[in-house]
């Protein structure tokens, strides 16, 4: 130490002393001063009138014998007579002035209690309270540390002492603070001020003993070497778990420089030949002692610490360990599960509870074992044993004490990990609409085979532990119930899918497509179990919808297993009918959303591959190839059930299937007709009209499923989906089907087929689906008018479109003319169209129809005037201006008719 730095410290001691002096003066006077006080409130109370003779007795003041009372205890007759005298002002009061409570007591009458001191609260806490209270026992501390070191340094320097005395005086300074910190506890002080804990004087002379105690003996270790590793190994744990015991008297903060230094201890004490039986077998002692005086205490914060301390040096020993000593690692873990179980937690069934301290010894567990059933070098030596041991007593505890949940939340997402790490081993080659992907997985480990018989284990511990734990606490804790169901549903398929992409076929694999059906029906049979012990029973809670659930999923991963592309995408469609028929007995809620996963799963499937069996595969044939089974049998499968749920459960799911049925059904008639015009070809790598199509009607569907989800279950989040999808279908018809991929621009061809052609696909059925949307959908009335106005503006693009088409055949692009029939064809055709418009405008009594007829003969109009009569010649110049005058006429008499047939029924109705 420099001397600067030395001379600094000489000056906050002097500092401190005077602080110290100064402090001492005005108690002085503050005392004297309640002293005069206390003696004229005692008079007043002798002196008040009483029915009953009293008899009194003297009693001396003493401030540091007198018991002060917790501050929440009852208004005494002493309290109650302090009350009446005059209080002792914010100016004249000091930190004790608490001291009024300590009166000589007055004798109680029989049948009433005897007084007792009330705690002095200081609500106006100054500076002065402050310094009285807390930094003054803080600044004598240091003040004593100081002290004790400016003595050691003046014997070095002067020579008188050796290093054994030195540390000897060390030493016998740590005992007598400890000791004096037990002195002062035993002639029962307290905190007379509320708000003033930290000043605890025994506790915090306590602190400084043990802290100079662990000084001293490192000191002797270290840097004296006077003793060995050993000795000090075992002096330094004995002075930190001693320091844990004395903090049932001293207070929490006390333990928690125990449980520091005793963790501290291996890391301050090296050895030539480190012992790991040694270190943890000691680090065990420490935690069981830190856990049970934490636990006759209720100190949440240290038994935390405690485990949080022990899992550090277990993760440190695995990183450090050259050869792991497995043993070593599953004992330490052990103890500190088994710690958890018979030290902190209680045996508590009935509740939802929830206990946090089991988080840090759950997560450093589950990370222990995921670190031994994951890393190459620990597999290849047995540690996938151990790891599996780990999760197996984890799962255990937490069935023995049901308020350590953490323990199954993190023993299940250890699993999971490490299985996600096995199933992604390796590289990944695919193909996905239309190109070859490749993607680079996890390392693979040599030694992976080595896991298969512990995944075994773990999904069948976790199914059966998960299952009988649910069934066992629904009845009286369902949230927990649920946990259980959940991870002993999620554990199994997890494991199931990890070794079925690491050791199977997966193309088709009978072996693993039949533990996926056992594991479904145990599912189905564990939820139904579940549900009879509900209270009431049967209703179908949470616990029951993630067993079955976990059916669902089984059931699906059975038929991708066991069929081929096209056989698995009919039968998971159709699987939508066994849940929605299930309703008819149960009134579960998670059947209608099994059936909605069926429709989750087949999308999945058309989005990864439209033509479900491979574009090689698919075939040139029309109508009848693996598109009708593969998008018709999954939508009538969805319209059953959407007729089965309406008449059972209803609900959103109700309201789901029946979207997903329209859409269905519309995507089969796309897909086909596009199949058929374009000879079998599905998959193309440029942009086409038709493939464009097909996403504007998805769209189209997507904000019909959202829509009718908002009409029936009004939802913000749905009803801005359902604007949103609406707006991307007008976005993607004004981009692609008027602009960029109009055949009239791009000359694309529109198929051979007179009907069923690429104007159909991307005009008349996006027209319809558009137009019924904007029906369906009438609020707001802004977003059914732009559909409305979009299905109109597509049918008249697909009615002149197919008249051009008629006229040019399969490549209609604008360069190639058009002739005087196919212009006067036009004209012809907008009026017919306005007329048509007009008559349903009417019938329907629609106003939106007949503004729309009357915008489209204006149209008719303009073009008669302007292009008709440059561009005609001869008859069919006569014969467009005669047309269109014949149909202004008619439209002329016909109104006039509509409008003299209606003033007519007004005069009747008024006459």
């Amino acid at each position: 130490m420099t001397m600067l730095g030395v001379d600094m410290i000489e000056s906050i001691g002097a500092i401190a002393v005077v602080v110290l002096i100064v402090l001492v003066v005005r108690l002085n006077g503050r005392v004297s001063l309640l002293e005069r006080e206390i003696g004229a409130l005692r008079s007043f109370v002798l002196a008040l009138p009483r029915a009953t003779a009293v008899s009194t007795r003297s009693q001396s003041l003493d401030l540091r014998s007198e018991p002060v009372s917790e501050p929440d205890q009852q208004e005494t007759p002493s309290t109650a007579a302090a009350d009446v005298a005059e209080p002792v002002s914010a100016a004249d009061s000091g930190p004790w002035a608490a001291s009024v409570a300590h009166e000589p007591a007055i004798a109680a009458q029989p049948g009433t209690e005897t007084p007792q001191p009330q705690q002095f609260t200081r609500k106006d806490a100054d500076i002065e309270t402050a310094l009285g209270t807390r930094w003054a026992v803080w600044v004598g501390g240091i003040a004593l540390a100081l002290g004790g070191m400016f003595l050691v340094r003046y014997s070095i320097q002067a020579g008188i002492f050796g290093p054994g005395v030195r540390l000897a005086l060390a030493g016998l300074l740590g005992v007598a603070l400890v000791g004096g910190g037990e002195f002062i506890r035993r002639t029962g002080f307290k905190v007379p001020v509320e708000g003033a804990a930290g000043a605890y004087v025994p506790g915090i002379l306590t602190a400084a003993g043990a802290f100079t105690l662990f000084g001293t003996i490192y000191a002797a270790y270290a840097i004296y070497g006077f003793i060995g590793p050993a000795a000090a190994f075992l002096l330094l744990g004995m002075i930190g778990v001693g320091t844990i015991a004395a903090a049932l008297v001293h207070g929490q903060a006390l333990a928690g420089l125990g449980l520091l230094g005793s963790v501290l201890t291996p890391a301050l004490v090296s050895s030539q030949s480190p012992n790991a039986w040694a270190l943890f077998g000691y680090l065990a002692i420490v935690l069981i002692a830190n856990t049970v005086i934490a636990r006759m205490r209720s100190w949440t914060s240290l038994a935390t610490a405690g485990f949080i301390g022990i899992g550090l040096w277990t993760l440190f020993y695995i990183a450090q360990a050259g050869t792991l000593d497995f043993i070593v690692v599953t004992f330490i873990s052990i103890v500190a599960l088994a710690t958890l179980a018979f030290g902190w937690l209680k045996a508590e069934r009935s509740d939802n509870g929830f206990d946090s301290t089991s988080v840090a010894p759950a997560f450093f567990v589950a990370l222990t074992a995921t670190m031994l059933l994951s890393d190459p070098l620990n597999q290849a030596a047995g540690g996938v044993s151990y790891g599996t041991l780990l999760l197996f007593v984890m799962l255990l505890v937490a069935f023995y004490r049901p308020t350590a949940l953490a323990l199954v939340h993190a023993a299940g997402a250890a699993t999971v990990l490490v299985h996600l790490q096995l199933a992604l081993a390796g590289t990944f080659s695919f193909e996905f609409a239309g190109e070859a992907l490749t993607l680079d997985g996890f390392s693979a480990s040599p030694f992976a085979s080595t896991l298969r018989p512990a995944s075994m284990a773990l999904a069948v511990i976790f199914l059966v532990d998960g299952l009988w734990s649910a069934w066992r606490s629904v009845d009286g804790a369902p949230s927990r119930a649920a946990v259980w169901a959940g991870w002993g549903a999620l554990i199994p398929l997890t494991v199931l899918v990890s070794l079925w992409s690491a050791f199977g076929n997966l193309d088709m694999d009978f072996a693993y497509g039949a533990v996926a059906a056992v594991l479904a029906a145990v599912f189905v049979v564990g939820g139904e179990a579940i549900a009879r012990r509900e209270i009431p029973a049967l209703k179908g809670g949470w616990a029951v919808s993630f067993a079955l659930l976990g059916a669902g999923v089984a059931a699906a991963l059975a038929l991708h297993m066991i069929f081929d592309p096209l056989l698995t995408t009919i039968l998971v469609g159709a699987f939508a009918v066994v849940p929605a028929l299930a309703t008819r007995s149960r009134g579960y809620p998670v059947l209608g959303w099994l059936c909605v996963g069926a429709v989750l799963v087949v999308l999945g499937r058309i989005a990864f591959d439209p033509t479900i069996v491979g574009a090689m595969a698919l075939g040139r044939t029309p109508a009848f190839n693996a598109l009708l089974p593969g998008y018709g049998i999954p939508a009538l499968a969805f319209a059953f059930a959407t007729w089965q749920l309406r008449r059972t459960t209803g609900g959103r799911p109700h309201l789901v299937m029946e979207a997903a049925a329209a859409l269905f059904a519309l995507l089969t008639v796309a897909m086909l007709v596009r199949h058929a015009m374009n000879g079998g070809v599905i998959n193309t790598a440029a942009p086409t009209l038709a493939e464009q199509a097909i996403y504007t009607l998805i769209a189209l569907g997507a904000g019909a499923i959202l829509v009718a989800l908002d009409m029936r279950s009004p939802s913000s989040v749905l009803r801005i989906g359902s604007l949103a999808a609406g707006v991307v279908s007008v976005a993607f018809v004004v981009g692609h089907h008027f602009l960029w991929l109009n055949p009239l621009v791009t000359d694309e061809a529109t198929g051979s087929i007179a009907v069923f052609n690429l104007l159909f696909l991307a005009y008349l059925l996006p027209g319809i689906a558009a137009a019924a949307l904007a029906l369906y959908a009438r609020d707001p009335r802004w977003y059914s008018a732009m559909l409305g106005l979009l299905a109109s503006v597509l049918l008249f693009a697909y009615a002149t479109l197919s008249v051009r088409r008629l006229f040019k055949g399969e490549h209609i692009g604008w360069w190639s003319g058009m002739s005087q029939l196919e212009t006067y064809s036009y004209s012809a055709l907008w009026l017919i169209m306005g007329v048509v418009l007009l008559v349903a405008g009417v019938w329907q009594r629609s106003q939106v129809l007949r503004i729309a007829s009357g915008i489209l003969i204006a149209v008719a109009v303009a073009k008669v005037f302007l292009f008709d009569m440059s561009e005609l010649e001869g008859v069919l110049r006569a014969l467009s201006f005669i047309g269109l005058g014949a149909v202004l006429i008619g439209i002329g008499l016909f109104y006039q008719k509509l409008l003299t047939r209606a003033a007519r029924s007004d005069a009747n109705a008024s006459g």
